[in-house]
């Protein structure tokens, strides 16, 4: 393959998906055109993994059981999480839409095998969670790959890993990674919903330390 040079246009173009990758919670109910869907995924087998080692394992949620059990479990968890909370701060947290689970046509449950011998353990003898790490850098170009045609995804992190992984019956070496919706988006911003909702800000400057 000879070197790509790429241009101002496309330099643009790719600053713009960033900015509109969004985590996404507010989804249509559309179905999700399968034959897009599988391209999306092809994301990871793009994605760089310590040791070649694709530690990847993608559930696709689809049975209803799962489904009420995963936002069952969310639901726990977010009430545990909402306790934490006091005074303003727990008021606008209840006012936050943290899933888009009832409504996302796609849900996936990601994981890592730690256990896997594909590899041969390079990279991962003195920081074995370089495996997660590979996972993550996957999912993150599979983000991008979904917004780049159109859909949206949210990343679930209030939910319980051994519940859910006790209700899919996942072997006992994967880790999750995350339980993720994707769906068309209700509407697209380059804003964080958080930001726009005054639960958090961006930092104005990237905080960058010299050593």
């Amino acid at each position: 393959m000879q070197d790509q040079t790429f241009g101002d246009d496309f330099r643009t173009q790719l600053d713009l998906l960033m900015r509109l990758r969004r985590d996404v919670r507010r989804f249509r109910t559309d179905p999700v055109d399968e034959a897009v869907l599988a391209r999306c995924l092809d994301a990871f087998s793009m994605a760089p993994s310590v040791g070649l080692s694709e530690p990847w394992r993608i559930l696709r949620i689809n049975s209803e059981t799962a489904r009420a059990a995963a936002l069952k479990n969310f639901t726990t968890a977010n009430d545990q999480a909402l306790n934490g909370y006091s005074g303003d701060q727990a008021e606008t947290y209840s006012r936050l839409k943290l899933t888009g689970m009832q409504e996302a046509p796609v849900q996936l449950a990601i994981y890592c095998d730690d256990g896997t011998a594909k590899g041969h353990g390079l990279g991962a003898g003195i920081m074995p969670e370089m495996r997660r790490y590979s996972v993550v850098a996957a999912v993150t170009l599979f983000w991008l790959n979904l917004r780049a045609h159109g859909l949206g995804l949210g990343w679930v992190s209030i939910i319980d890993p051994k519940q859910l992984a006790h209700d899919l019956d996942v072997p006992s070496d994967w880790r999750l990674i995350g339980y993720f919706c994707i769906g068309t988006p209700e509407a697209i911003s380059d804003t964080p919903e958080l930001e726009r909702e005054g639960w958090e800000h961006r930092h104005a400057s990237l905080p960058i330390e010299t050593r």
